[in-house]
């Protein structure tokens, strides 16, 4: 019995695995990194509405 299409796929498998893992911190760093932007934007938002004397 030849073992190749069974390793085929199991390296398929193990390689889809690895790239899908290293996809989910790049998502995961560029969604906290989005979300730190926009509460320093709001910030300097909320800052700027409550220092205007007028």
């Amino acid at each position: 019995m030849d073992a190749t299409p069974l390793n085929t796929m199991v390296l398929t498998v193990v390689f889809a695995a690895i790239a899908l893992y290293a996809l989910y911190f790049v998502i995961r760093s560029g969604v906290r990194d989005g979300i730190l932007l926009a509460d320093k934007k709001r910030g300097t938002a909320d800052t700027a509405e409550h220092n205007t004397d007028g």
